[in-house]
Parts: C-alpha cells; sequence; structure tokens
C-alpha cells in the first residue's frame, strides 16, 4: 500500500469513481516527527480529517460497485483538495487552532510533502478516472467556533462550470422530503486547482461532491445508513442523465 493513498475496488465494473481527498488524520513520522504540535483531540476534529467521510466513501463505493481512492495523511500535513499554489495547502491556522509543524515550514518542506503524498495521490487518481463519473466524498462540522449552527444535514457542492449532475441531484435528494439539502453549502464548490477542477472538469467529465454532516456519519451505522440512502439517487439521476 502506498503511504499517499488507500484504493479499494479498483476492479469493479461501476461507472462511478468514489473518492474521499480527507480520508485519514495520520500524520507520517517523517513530517516533524509524526507530531503537527496540536493535542489529540484536534487532531481527531474536522481540522485534521473529514470525520466519517472514509468509511461512508467505502460503503458508497461497494453498493455502487465503483473503485474508491482516500488520502493516508492528514489535511493538515498538506491538503489534497487545494491546487499547488493555493496559500491554504499547508494550513498554519485553522478554526482557531494554530498548527506549529506548518508554522515555520518553508518551501523546501513544502515540496518534500508535495513529491511524497500530494502527487502520488493525485496521480493514482488520475489513473481511476478515465471514463468514470467522480462522487467527492466530504463531511463537515455542525459549526465553526464562534459561527451560527449548519442547519444542512447533506450538502452538494459544484463549480458553476459543470453543475450538469450536482443540480438534478438537490432536486432529487430535497424531494426525499426530510432532508435539508444545502446548495452549494456549506461553502462553494468552485475552488481552481482542488480535486474536482484537476480531474473532472478539465477533462469534462460528469461529478459532484457532496457532504455530509459529520455527527451524522461518525459511527458505522451512520456511514452505512447515509451510503444506502445516497447510493440509488446517484444511480437515480445518473439514469436520467441518460448515463
Amino acid at each position: 500500500m502506498h503511504e499517499a493513498y488507500q484504493i479499494l475496488g479498483q476492479a469493479r465494473g461501476g461507472r462511478w469513481l468514489v473518492t474521499c481527498d480527507h480520508a485519514s488524520n495520520h500524520v507520517p513520522d517523517w513530517v516533524a516527527g509524526g507530531d503537527l504540535g496540536i493535542g489529540a483531540e484536534d487532531m481527531g476534529r474536522h481540522i485534521a480529517w473529514d470525520v466519517g467521510a472514509w468509511g461512508l466513501a467505502c460503503e458508497l463505493g461497494r453498493l455502487l460497485d465503483s473503485p474508491v481512492i482516500g488520502s493516508r495523511f492528514s489535511r493538515l500535513v498538506i491538503d489534497p483538495n487545494r491546487g499547488e499554489d493555493d496559500p491554504t495547502l499547508l494550513m498554519k491556522l485553522y478554526d482557531g487552532t494554530i498548527i506549529p509543524a506548518n508554522r515555520h515550514a518553508g518551501a523546501e518542506e513544502l515540496e518534500r510533502r508535495l513529491e511524497r503524498l500530494y502527487r502520488p495521490y493525485h496521480a493514482a487518481l488520475a489513473g481511476l478516472a478515465e471514463g468514470r463519473v467522480i462522487v467527492a466524498v466530504h463531511s463537515f462540522t455542525p459549526c465553526l467556533k464562534g459561527r451560527a449552527p449548519r442547519p444542512w444535514q447533506v450538502g452538494v457542492l459544484y463549480s458553476h462550470l459543470d453543475d450538469r449532475f450536482s443540480r438534478p441531484l438537490i432536486a432529487r435528494l430535497r424531494a426525499e422530503g426530510d432532508l435539508c439539502v444545502g446548495d452549494n453549502e456549506p461553502y462553494s464548490g468552485h475552488l481552481p486547482g482542488d480535486a474536482i477542477d484537476r480531474h473532472a472538469l478539465r477533462h469534462g467529465r460528469q461529478n459532484t461532491l457532496i457532504e455530509v454532516r459529520n455527527d451524522l456519519i461518525a459511527s458505522e451505522a451512520g456511514q452505512t445508513h447515509w451510503a444506502a440512502r445516497l447510493a440509488p439517487v446517484l444511480e437515480e439521476v445518473l439514469a436520467g442523465l441518460g448515463g
């Protein structure tokens, strides 16, 4: 297994590729001795990874009979859902927490993390993406520090450059009747250089990004429930688009 990524079901024949950019909160030993200088509580929060997203992605891939790829490093080590020139690629402050190991990290350290983690992850993702519909799985915290609670259970994010899959998905999820569904909430889905931009938009591949509130998928039962709810909806939307 590569230190930068993990792949499940590579030989599956489904139309989809399920991705999880923030699947892990692991810090490799060669990065600051495996300790970014923040406590275990912070490393367990959304600032270090997308809580529950990997389990949801794995179950979703199984139900869709499609491959799944996820990172094996914390987003605080380097964020694979940012472009290489993005100033937040190495976060120094996130939701009220200073990241000591990143505070003085220079160009040489950034390049080391790019070469060992970021670029291999994207190379592996690119190798799986051809001919597939990309579904990026993320999770979000119910409330950022000092901010209002977020009302959505699930959000669908997309770029204005390609909303052909996401808008019908939002409509279909809202038709369920019992969900508060975010339309490009809790934040916009357009970020130049991010994973969807890199692997979907630039290649004309159908895509969407699904954010589930992390308290709903913190447990295996929650992950299983949401995968079972999302999988048939995704298949229905794709069929409606002639996929």
